[in-house]
């Protein structure tokens, strides 16, 4: 008698190569969120070259929005992988470097021809130095305790929320031309500044914990400055981004007085 037969066995399954495996739906949806992040990104920049600039702003935000979730979406969902990472890192590119100085340029820079091109260019460059900076500290086996509670230089989202301030303001009324313009480009080229330079910015990823008495206020606070950011958009997000510069002096002063003479290149931090 003979022995038990194998399983049939097709022989071009060799030339065919290794089968296709089945990916879990939850594995897909964060890259779905990206993707949907870069698709918003792309199409802030479209309705910026149609002159249709309110709403171009709101794609940018939208995927600068996306883009922020996705991660944590992954993590929650357990669904992270080294794809995600890499989409992730493409779309950061389009929605918080590219995305923001295109839309610039076409509603102010171009006053300044040349020069305004060359101020979206740093930025757009800018942004992407950065994030390139934030990969590979986030890849190293050292992470020092400062990791955890800075960032170095601004980060990238908020960056194009800030680099857009010149539009919320001629959205106000003002008048965006002669001087305006001028202040516009160096504005520019300054916050390309701020994401690559080494200035310590608070992150909020520390765990700061919150007084039982201040939590309900403090929510409160929250839902109000939604409120207001629905019914008075322009003006919430103008009053945000100086804000947001305002405390950068702050940050920094605080990193001093937490760890005193310590830079950043001293914590293997260089690039």
């Amino acid at each position: 008698m003979s022995e038990n037969p194998s399983p049939e066995r097709d022989d071009n399954d060799d030339a065919r190569g290794p089968r296709l495996r089945e990916i879990p739906l939850r594995l897909m949806v964060p890259n779905l969120i990206t993707v949907l992040a870069i698709c918003a990104g792309l199409t802030g920049i479209r309705l910026a070259f149609e002159g249709r600039f309110e709403l171009a702003v709101a794609m940018v935000l939208l995927a600068a929005f996306l883009d922020g979730i996705d991660g944590r979406v992954a993590r929650a969902l357990k669904a992270t992988s080294k794809f995600g990472v890499q989409m992730d890192s493409l779309a950061d590119i389009i929605n918080f470097g590219v995305a923001p100085a295109l839309v610039l340029y076409v509603f102010v820079l171009d006053q300044m021809r040349s020069i305004g091109w060359i101020a979206a260019l740093i930025y757009a460059i800018a942004a992407g130095l950065r994030l390139a900076r934030f990969n590979v500290m986030a890849e190293r086996e050292y992470k020092a305790k400062w990791q955890s509670e800075f960032f170095v230089g601004v980060p990238a989202p908020m960056g194009a929320l800030l680099v857009l301030l010149p539009v919320y303001l001629g959205f106000l009324g003002i008048d965006t031309s002669g001087i305006f313009a001028v202040g516009a480009t160096i504005y520019t080229v300054l916050m390309g500044y701020l994401l690559v330079s080494r200035v310590p910015v608070w992150s909020g990823k520390s765990e700061t914990r919150v007084r039982r008495d201040l939590m309900l206020p403090l929510l409160l606070c929250v839902v109000i400055y939604v409120a207001l950011l629905m019914s008075y958009t322009w003006q919430v997000l103008s009053v945000t981004a100086v804000a947001y510069l305002i405390f950068l002096p702050f940050s920094a002063r605080a990193w001093k007085r937490r760890y005193g003479t310590l830079t950043i290149e001293d914590d293997h931090a260089n690039i």
